[in-house]
């Protein structure tokens, strides 16, 4: 499958999880805010009952006075009406209602004065029936389908508090709400109840807790989708690198592979004549040859028991110094054949670190052949070896003068299989595997491994171990 279209099916994916994600949440918000709309308004219902509630309790409680007060008056028009039917009986029976109707009204008009007007002999405070006012609201909000525990306040028309529940608790005061009581009354004698709802916002939310759920679990298949498309995108770059490499090691292979048959069928061949020079010449060329294949060979193993981690380091104290002088001497013969020069600076006052003295020859030698591999054409090859300490670390830097490494591929270069692209050039050849087993030696070492380059003036690679204390 090429990449664009992996990449366009991994965006279409992702656009669509984004957008569900949007609309779940906005779904979420809306019901929310319909609950408290709705909560809201059964609120507001229930505190103008119990505020009509109030007043009611208050009149009541003004018409037991009166009807205590005209009660015997009321009483002496107590009358039976008899079955006289003349027409006597019938103008005396419209002259007792007419009387009865006119008395009655006055003692209407004067309880309506006595409500309007008696309150105005008592405080706001004393006309708050705590209790009742306590029962009523707790009524009308079970009423209209509220059962959540509130509390409460009372002001008076100055905005001064009069009273609070006694297990008061200002959580949610943020939301209030607020109803005039004996709104009827002059305004100075009005007052003002407050409520709210400690555990509002949790009720509020409960509409949403499935949503939440919803919402939950598709930003967890978000991100597994992200991480499948991350593995899958690396997989993908792990074949290619494989495949690369596979042509690499057929190449690698191919070659010496191709040299040692030639070099035997000329041993074997009869019909030519065979010097003791020629003889030698050619054993020469199968030896190189053998070696180079065995030394491809091992590079894969390397990596394949470091993987498996099955390699066992044999450390020991050594001389850093005399390890990279003897690894230095050795290369110089190789560095001299491609007309270049190696300058060492090994400064080192305490070079002693514990170290595997094959793993870290291989890892000053690998760092070299790098160098050698991709080094410029247009002026002669130069190498750079030093080492110091500092903060209780040795210091190793192997600098060149080559090719170098773009920033982009500066990132990947200590990964396995991975090469670095050399443009046209086509001669550099290997199986990515040389800085890759660098990087793990001197991680298993203790040690870490930095590479700083400048593309067309060179490469530095500054490996720091700690020393043997």
């Amino acid at each position: 499958m090429k990449r664009w279209v992996i990449w366009t099916i991994c965006l279409t994916m992702g656009v669509c999880f984004l957008i569900l994600l949007y609309l779940q949440f906005r779904y979420a918000r809306t019901m929310m805010a319909i609950r408290r709309e709705q909560f809201n308004e059964s609120v507001l219902k229930s505190l103008d009952m119990a505020s009509r509630n109030m007043e009611r309790n208050e009149t009541m409680v003004y018409l037991r006075e009166v009807v205590g007060l005209y009660g015997d008056s009321l009483d002496t028009y107590s009358y039976s009406y008899g079955m006289d039917l003349t027409m006597t009986g019938m103008h005396s029976f419209q002259r007792r209602i007419r009387n009865a109707y006119i008395y009655e009204k006055e003692v209407l008009d004067e309880v309506i004065l006595r409500v309007l007007y008696a309150s105005g002999e008592k405080d706001f405070e004393q006309r708050v029936d705590k209790n009742f006012l306590v029962q009523t609201l707790r009524r009308c909000l079970r009423n209209n389908g509220i059962e959540l525990i509130f509390h409460y306040r009372v002001f008076n028309s100055e905005g001064k508090e009069v009273y609070r529940c006694p297990d008061y608790d200002p959580k949610g005061e943020e939301y209030s709400y607020t109803q005039t009581l004996f709104r009827n009354d002059p305004t100075g004698k009005m007052g003002l109840v407050s409520i709210h709802f400690p555990s509002l916002n949790k009720y509020v939310h409960e509409v949403a807790n499935m949503i939440y759920l919803a919402l939950l679990f598709t930003i967890f298949l978000f991100v597994v989708f992200l991480i499948t498309v991350y593995l899958v995108v690396r997989q993908k770059k792990v074949s290619e690198l494989k495949n690369d490499f596979i042509n690499n090691m057929t190449h690698e292979f191919k070659t010496p592979i191709s040299t040692i048959s030639i070099a035997a069928q000329m041993l074997a061949d009869s019909k030519l004549q065979k010097s003791s020079d020629t003889y030698e010449r050619l054993s020469d060329v199968i030896y190189s040859e053998t070696k180079r294949l065995r030394f491809q060979v091992e590079k894969v193993l390397q990596m394949s028991l470091y993987d498996g981690g099955n390699i066992a380091l044999k450390l020991q104290t050594l001389d850093a110094n005399d390890v990279i002088d003897s690894v230095v001497q050795t290369f110089n013969i190789k560095v001299t054949q491609n007309g270049g020069s190696i300058e060492t600076k090994l400064e080192a006052q305490n070079p002693n670190v514990r170290v595997d003295e094959m793993h870290f020859t291989n890892i000053v030698f690998n760092l070299m052949d790098n160098a050698v591999k991709y080094k410029r054409d247009d002026v002669p090859l130069h190498l750079d070896v030093s080492t110091w300490n500092d903060s209780g670390n040795l210091f190793v830097q192997i600098s060149d003068n080559g090719i170098g490494v773009q920033k982009e591929d500066l990132k990947r270069i200590f990964d396995k299989f991975y090469r670095v692209h050399t443009g046209n050039t086509h001669n550099v050849k290997g199986f990515g595997l040389g800085l890759a087993y660098v990087h793990k030696m001197v991680k298993l070492h203790r040690g870490t491994i930095k590479a700083t380059s400048e593309f067309g003036k060179g490469t530095s690679f500054t490996i720091c171990l700690p020393l043997d204390k």
